[in-house]
């Protein structure tokens, strides 16, 4: 038993550490790119895009290395993916040209399928009753958004960004050698190479999956897109140099990060629907808040012109940002707990499917964002497409959960009062025929269903 908790320990400790390090690099150019946009002399919409393609590789290769952890085991995939990004991490330092950004992109961004392969690796090794806990201690590796907004930023203002991409490659290869020696194969269940990809995909017919990944396209995908575009924000809103602004942002994305292990208590606790619904509702309250533009209002009274600024200072700005990242630290615990009571059995697939959806909310949203920024001008427009999101979330949620589960109950009760009816219409017939009840008004006495 205690060989078992060490293990348990090891593994959840060095799976959470490297998927810490892992999403540092996926998130690096929301720093470096700050630079690289001033150098290259790029558009938000092209800012947008670089800080967002590893977002894409990352999301788009989810679902395989699910799948693959789910075969092969979560051990082997995890060390093999990290093995695989040293090396563009590195050869970024020496990018010159926007498009070797771009490609270099694609190839780190590998780095954020570590999610769907130690999720599922992490989970198998704990109880139905522990698991929640422990994936959202696992998925407190979000964190790494964080490590990038404190790292980076001193790294860019003293040696130049280069360094970053240089001291991340030494951090990953670190990260690989040091997971491989103290983690364990994986205990329990195995999808088994007899079973097609064809079978593992048939998940995708499942209309509760495509709701989980609504939910996470926001919980997830919308930390990611802040993650990568409020450093941005802060200098071009309030004016602050880059380190400061990346402080800030870290007041959103590490509480962010690391509450998610809380949220996976509160999922076991209350269930994950009751923490997801409580999650939606307050992201769409302060997105409300927070979609609200900086303006100026002009009054004429009898003395003159007198003018009014309306709009969020930068406390209250962070305060509500604060609230929104706490809220999706929970839900992104919480939408996984769905997934881990639901889909015990094939974990590794359907995690790899919502963290496919989700990371591509993660993808579009900061192209999104840089586009209604260059069109409008207006940097709170990308929080109004952020409340837009939240509310359709919460609309499904509503009507396939909430009102969904009266109708059901609704109905078996009603199926149960018209069978209790029936059964007393038998009842006083028979009690008729026998003499033993005077008959009713109708000439005519039958038995019902004769």
């Amino acid at each position: 038993m205690a060989t078992q908790l060490r293990k348990q320990i090891s593994v959840l400790s060095l799976s959470t550490l490297s998927f810490t390090v892992c999403f540092a690099v996926w998130v690096m150019f929301s720093i470096i790119g700050i630079p690289i946009k001033a150098g290259l002399q790029l558009s938000d919409t092209q800012f947008g895009l670089l800080a967002a393609t590893p977002i894409l590789t990352g999301s788009l290769i989810r679902l395989p290395l699910g799948m693959w952890t789910d075969t092969y085991g979560g051990r082997i995939v995890f060390a093999l993916l990290m093995l695989s990004t040293i090396v563009p991490i590195w050869f970024i330092s020496v990018a010159t040209a926007y498009w070797h950004f771009l490609v270099l992109g694609l190839f780190v961004g590998v780095a954020g399928g570590a999610f769907s392969v130690g999720i599922a690796y992490t989970g198998r090794w704990f109880s139905k009753e522990r698991k929640g806990f422990a994936m959202g201690i696992f998925g407190a590796g979000n964190a790494g958004a964080a490590v990038t907004k404190f790292v980076a930023p001193t790294l860019v203002v003293t040696y130049g960004w280069q360094m970053v991409p240089k001291v991340y490659a030494a951090a990953m290869a670190v990260t690989v050698v040091v997971f491989w020696l103290f983690t364990y194969s994986d205990p329990g269940h195995k999808v088994g190479e007899q079973v097609t990809i064809r079978d593992q995909l048939a998940a995708l017919r499942d209309i509760r999956v495509w709701k989980y990944c609504q939910y996470y396209s926001i919980v997830f995908g919308g930390y990611v897109a802040m993650s990568l575009w409020l450093t941005k924000y802060y200098i071009s809103e309030y004016g602050f140099g880059i380190q400061t602004a990346a402080m800030i942002a870290a007041i959103f994305v590490l509480p962010s990060g690391v509450i998610r292990a809380l949220g996976g208590w509160l999922s076991d606790k209350f269930g994950a629907h009751t923490v997801t619904w409580w999650v939606m509702w307050t992201s769409c309250v302060c997105l409300f808040f927070l979609s609200y533009p900086q303006h100026r209002v002009v009054f004429k009274t009898i003395r003159g012109e007198t003018t009014l600024d309306l709009g969020l200072n930068v406390w209250i700005f962070t305060a509500l940002l604060f609230v929104v990242g706490i809220a999706w630290g929970f839900g992104k615990a919480s939408v996984f707990k769905y997934i881990g009571d639901e889909y015990p059995h094939n974990i590794g697939v359907i995690s790899g499917i919502v963290g496919l959806i989700g990371g591509l909310g993660g993808f579009l949203f900061p192209i999104i964002f840089g586009m209604m920024v260059d069109f409008t001008g207006i940097n709170s427009t990308i929080f109004m497409l952020l409340f837009m999101v939240s509310c359709w979330s919460l609309v499904w949620m509503y009507t396939t959960e909430v009102r969904g589960v009266k109708t059901l109950k609704l109905i078996a009760s009603t199926g149960l009062e018209a069978a209790a009816a029936e059964e007393q219409a038998r009842d006083r017939a028979t009690r008729q025929v026998d003499g033993l009840e005077p008959p009713s008004d109708s000439k005519e006495l039958s038995l019902p269903g004769a």
